[in-house]
């Protein structure tokens, strides 16, 4: 039986133990501090699942994918992990990224439709289409209960037979030290989020602080129907109320370095400010919502926002830099990634440790 160990339990490690645990690998799933723990990128409490990536096809082909294997998982489990509410592009340009996007779902056959701004309000209670060329939606796409659903993982992938160990990992040659014991394996995968550029040199990785706001909001912005959104351009997102959780309207900019196990998870006061002025333009009525949940994680970011997969040495294979669009893709990431470490395929040369050019276009600008 081929073995292997993951480091890291967040929603791509764990994904990745439940495949392999699915398909005969003897799996170690380690995690220092337990799935779901609220250090974890993979511990918020949503995130958005959509295929719009500019030109980016591969990650919107393989966001549908994942968007299949989501819905499948709640089915299994008999309980929705994915909420597909729909997302709507706030586009500001008549041929910048949602254009883009559109003709790369167009030719992938995934469904959208370009609307008029003013149609804004068939969606929302209240809402401003100043500066708005049009709206790019995507029916199919929506939003996970990120936290929830990687704890979900990681249980399944023990019960599917990974044993989950406990502890602070640390590379040692080809094996893998926890708390002095020594780990061996056919194949190991780092797969640790923001602590893998603190384990391995000159990783192309920034880690940030990133705070995310959820807004208390009136009765008639409960409702299912009440889709998530994007504004490309300004670096903001943000959904409906989700299970009582309030509307999410979270800056996508990345914000300062941070480490991810001492840096302070208070939210910055000048985060809701940003909030706010987003929320008064866009939806007037919400500029003075109560703040109902502040939360801090950290992006662990290339700078071309394109993911590592590489092989550090043999049967050592490193998998991060995937904060801001990676959680959505994690169940189809994890077929794809399980196929390499099988010999079946070779990861993209887009994955390896070459210079990147900075870029940040396959989630949102990243800069006012």
């Amino acid at each position: 039986m081929k073995s292997v160990i993951v480091v890291g339990a967040g929603i791509w490690g764990s994904s990745l133990a439940l495949r392999l645990a699915e398909t005969g690998w003897r799996v170690t799933l380690v995690e220092q501090h337990a799935p779901g723990h609220l250090r974890q990128a993979s511990a918020g409490e949503t995130r958005l699942l959509r295929c719009a990536h500019g030109h980016g096809e591969w990650y919107a082909r393989l966001a549908w994918q994942a968007r299949t294997a989501w819905r499948a998982l709640g089915e299994r489990i008999g309980e929705e992990l994915y909420c597909e509410s729909g997302v709507l592009w706030f586009a500001q340009e008549a041929d910048g990224w949602e254009h883009a996007s559109a003709v790369v779902l167009d030719g992938l056959g995934i469904p959208h439709a370009r609307l008029d701004p003013a149609d804004g309000r068939r969606h929302f209670p209240d809402f401003s289409a100043a500066g708005l060329s049009f709206l790019l939606w995507e029916p199919h796409a929506g939003v996970l209960r990120a936290r929830r659903a990687t704890q979900v993982v990681a249980r399944l992938a023990v019960e599917a037979g990974a044993s989950l160990v406990c502890g602070r990992a640390t590379p040692r040659g080809d094996a893998v030290s926890i708390d002095g014991d020594v780990l061996r394996a056919d194949r190991v995968v780092w797969a640790c989020g923001a602590w893998l550029p603190g384990l391995f040199e000159a990783l192309p990785v920034a880690v940030t602080k990133q705070d995310t706001l959820h807004f208390a909001v009136p009765a008639a912005w409960r409702t299912p129907g009440t889709p998530a959104w994007v504004d490309y351009a300004a670096s903001v997102y943000g959904h409906g109320d989700l299970d009582g959780a309030g509307m999410k309207a979270t800056s996508d900019l990345e914000g300062a370095p941070f480490d991810p196990e001492t840096g302070s998870r208070r939210v910055d006061a000048d985060s809701e400010t940003r909030a706010r002025d987003y929320l008064g333009r866009r939806f007037p009525a919400l500029r003075a919502a109560p703040l109902l949940l502040g939360q801090v994680c950290q992006y662990g970011l290339t700078p071309d926002a394109e993911w590592i997969l590489h092989e550090a040495s043999p049967g050592v294979w490193l998998l991060g830099g995937d904060s801001g669009h990676g959680f959505k893709h994690a169940p189809a990431l994890a077929a794809y990634v399980a196929d390499i470490l099988d010999g079946a395929r070779a990861p993209d040369a887009r994955f390896g440790l070459q210079p990147r050019v900075s870029s940040r276009g396959l989630r949102t600008l990243g800069r006012e």
